[in-house]
């Protein structure tokens, strides 16, 4: 029988969450009024992609799939969906394929600058995740972060969240070193989280996206 989060826990050495209680609910309340706002101002944006994406007839607008969150709780991620349904139904990838086959220009254009990801402002205002924490993963790639290092049980103390630090620095995930870093990156985190370290990763992703090349 699998072991619960708690008993998960128990057996690690204990990674300490240095938020205070007061400034998870600041966080907390802050997510849900930012993804609000979001939601709100960003509807003809989102009106308009959906609109795109079904002339082009390359399957359906949202994409979802379930990724492990908040305390080891499953839940559905969802996104605006940039490849076929032909290559999104082969099982997990590590990164997804962007052939000019499979995805069109629009399409590719989502992902590459990540407005694929805006429909996870739903996500954040349900509390499934948060505007800063680790990068929600599969069951499936968990397992096997977890044949490597087992601390991977940690992370789930916090909500996933739509940008961090390994989010910025570390990119894509497309091997497994890199998923072994960005677990560290991710503790590292947990250990030092303030709602000022969350303002600067938060502007840092904006800068990435806007000033520079993108985050990769």
């Amino acid at each position: 029988m699998a072991r619960t989060y708690d008993e998960q826990a128990a057996s690690l050495h204990y990674s300490h969450d240095a938020m205070r209680g007061w400034q998870r609910c600041v966080k907390r309340v802050t997510d849900f009024v930012c993804a609000l706002l979001g939601i709100l101002l960003l509807l003809p944006v989102f009106i308009a992609i959906a609109i795109v994406l079904k002339l082009q007839k390359n399957g359906p607008v949202i994409f979802s799939q379930e990724r492990i969150g908040y305390q080891g709780r499953p839940f559905t991620i969802y996104k605006f969906r940039t490849l076929s349904t032909v290559v999104e139904d082969e099982g997990p990838q590590l990164i997804a394929r962007s052939d000019s086959v499979k995805s069109t220009q629009f399409e590719r254009w989502l992902r590459e600058h990540h407005i694929d990801e805006l429909p996870q402002l739903w996500n954040v205002l349900r509390g499934d995740m948060s505007l800063v924490g680790p990068r929600p993963e599969r069951k499936y790639y968990i397992n096997q972060i977890m044949e490597h290092n087992h601390d991977y049980v940690l992370i789930y103390q916090m909500r996933p969240g739509l940008t961090s630090e390994a989010t910025i620095y570390n990119g894509y995930t497309d091997t497994m070193e890199k998923m072994l870093k960005r677990l560290d990156m991710d503790i590292r985190y947990l250990e030092n989280r303030t709602l000022g370290l969350d303002l600067k990763i938060i502007l840092s992703t904006i800068y990435g996206l806007l000033v520079k090349d993108g985050i990769k």
